[in-house]
C-alpha cells in the first residue's frame, strides 16, 4: 500500500511541477485508463481533484473519460464487431445475452454507467462488441458520468472526511437521482428509446 500512495504521489508532484505538460499527461491518464485499465480510474480522478482543484479537476476527468470512453467503444466495435458476431452466430446462450445488452434501454444503461462500481471499460467493450447504437450510448455516457467522476473525486480526494460526514454522500445520490430525472426528461423531449 505504501508503495502505491507513494506512486500516486510522485504522478501529483510531477503534474503539480510540469505546468500545461502536467495537466496534459493527466487527460491522457484519464483517456488511457479508459481503454486500458491499468490501474484504478479512482486514483487519476483523485489525482486531478487534488491537483487541478474540484472545478476543473472534475471537468477534466469528465471530459476525458468520456474521450475514452468512445474510444474504447469504436476500437472493439470496429475492430473486434464482425468477428464477436461471427463467434456467438452459433452459441444461442451468448445471442441471448448479446441482444439484451444492445437493446438494453437508455436509462438502464446511464445507471448502469453511472454507478461508481461498475467497470466502465467493460461496459465499453460490451457496447462495442455489440454494436450498440451510438446515439443511445454516447447519451448514457455523458450524462451517467457526472455521477461517477463526481462521486470518486469528492470521495477519493477525502475519504476519511466522507466517512466523518454524511452529507457528501446524501450529495452523491442526489446528483444521481438528478442525473436519472435529466435522462427522463431528455428522453420525454427527444424520444431517446
Amino acid at each position: 500500500m505504501h508503495i502505491v500512495i507513494d506512486f500516486l504521489q510522485s504522478i501529483i508532484n510531477f503534474i503539480e511541477g510540469s505546468g500545461v505538460f502536467g495537466v496534459v499527461f493527466a487527460c491522457g491518464l484519464i483517456t488511457v485508463e479508459s481503454i486500458i485499465p491499468i490501474m484504478p480510474l479512482v486514483a487519476f480522478i483523485t489525482i486531478n481533484f487534488i491537483v487541478l482543484g474540484k472545478t476543473l479537476g472534475f471537468f477534466i476527468s469528465w471530459i476525458f473519460t468520456i474521450i475514452g470512453c468512445i474510444m474504447s467503444y469504436l476500437i472493439f466495435k470496429n475492430g473486434f464487431g464482425n468477428k464477436f458476431d461471427n463467434l456467438t452466430e452459433n452459441k444461442q446462450l451468448l445471442k441471448k445475452y448479446k441482444h439484451m445488452f444492445k437493446d438494453i434501454s437508455t436509462g438502464k444503461l446511464l445507471l448502469i454507467v453511472a454507478m461508481p462500481f461498475t467497470p466502465a471499460f467493460m461496459v465499453n467493450i460490451a457496447a462495442g462488441l455489440v454494436k450498440m447504437d451510438f446515439k443511445k450510448y454516447i447519451i448514457a455516457i455523458i450524462i451517467g458520468k457526472v455521477a461517477m467522476v463526481y462521486f470518486w473525486g469528492f470521495i477519493g480526494a477525502s475519504f476519511v472526511e466522507s466517512i466523518k460526514n454524511p452529507i457528501i454522500l446524501v450529495k452523491i445520490v442526489i446528483i444521481m437521482l438528478l442525473t436519472y430525472i435529466v435522462y427522463l426528461i431528455l428522453n420525454k423531449v427527444f424520444k431517446l428509446n
